[in-house]
């Protein structure tokens, strides 16, 4: 399947002005059917311009709006590639382990744990230029989600999609989540390789720790995001106020733990930052990546791209053309021809 992408992504921003343009219209059509009423009743109006067509009228909209949308795409430059080869790059290998329990749900961070750890991570992989990135999702049990890749595109497409329903048996397994990303990195690389966890560490029932040293034997480091305040805060469950509840029948209030992070980190030779409101754990953890010793990396790429803007102006000038012979009234010729009586 041959890669597709645009040259200038950015221009695609511009269509956010489509939905402007629609309330540009739909105020003006509100202000001629103002302007009509005032000459009097709509019925009789209509009456005295039988070869008005508002049907038209909205087709020749549609068309120039789709006109407006594919031009933008023209400027944006479309292009297929035509050949896909292995390169080599200098870079490291990052396992995120992200935490999708429901504690994550809390709302001492803003605008959750689970948000907040997001919009770290993508704010890591828009930093990340010729590196390689995975993605595990972890609570009663880890699963990957993303295998370790430098399809950036995917990372941050998967992100969007993550939350506690994904893993259906609750808990909070660091270990099973460290013991799956030590085996998801690309077999027999000799660059760096790291795991970032990112959790409340309110870890249950699994050697967390047993794990992380495993890792570190093999050469893997592990630093540690913790995310959530010692405070703590309530569990939210869906609808206004309503918290998850012990089965006495009180809130139940989620900590971060972060004595289970430092120690963590210590055992993984990482280092552990708290996740606040603030973004000073992407600073440091960039930092830390950024030290890491980079080793070629391997990559299928497409190194060849082929300009396909031509189809888009093709179509755009049909439709334009089209568009031209649309007339806002009804055509008397075309209208007194009956093909079915």
């Amino acid at each position: 399947m041959a890669g597709f992408r645009f040259e200038h992504i950015e221009y695609l921003y511009l269509l956010l002005i489509i939905p402007l343009l629609a309330l540009l219209y739909i105020y003006s059509m509100r202000n001629k059917k103002k302007a009509i009423k005032e000459f009097g009743n709509m019925r009789i109006v209509r009456q005295l311009m039988p070869d008005v067509s508002l049907k038209r009228q909205y087709l020749k909209y549609w068309l120039v709006s789709i006109c407006v949308v594919l031009f933008i795409f023209l400027i944006a430059r479309p292009q297929f590639g035509s050949k896909l080869e292995t390169v080599k790059r200098q870079g490291v290998e990052v396992m995120v382990c992200l935490d999708v329990s429901k504690s994550m749900l809390s709302t001492d961070i803003s605008p959750s744990r689970l948000e907040k750890s997001k919009q770290i991570l993508s704010k890591l992989v828009d930093n990340l230029r010729n590196d390689k990135i995975g993605l595990i999702v972890f609570a009663g049990d880890a699963y990957v989600q993303l295998p370790i890749t430098s399809d950036y595109v995917s990372a941050k497409m998967f992100l969007t999609s993550i939350d506690p329903s994904m893993v259906p048996v609750q808990g909070t397994s660091i270990g099973a989540a460290i013991k799956l990303a030590t085996r998801s990195f690309t077999p027999n690389s000799t660059n760096e390789k790291a795991i970032v966890l990112i959790t409340d560490g309110e870890n249950h029932d699994d050697d967390a720790i047993g794990a992380v040293k495993a890792a570190a034997e093999k050469g893997i480091i592990t630093h540690v995001l913790g995310v959530g305040l010692p405070a703590g805060a309530p569990i939210p469950i869906g609808g206004n106020n309503n918290f998850l509840k012990d089965k006495d029948g009180n809130v139940v209030i989620t900590k971060l733990n972060e004595e289970m992070g430092k120690q963590i980190a210590a055992a993984g030779g990482g280092i552990y930052a708290r996740t606040d409101n603030t973004n000073a754990s992407l600073r440091a953890l960039q930092q830390e990546i950024e030290k890491m010793n980079k080793a070629d990396i391997e990559s299928k790429v497409y190194t060849n791209y082929n300009e396909k803007y031509q189809i888009f102006a093709w179509i755009i000038l049909f439709i334009l053309v089209f568009e031209f012979f649309i007339l806002d009234r009804k055509n008397r010729v075309f209208k007194k021809i009956t093909l079915f009586k």
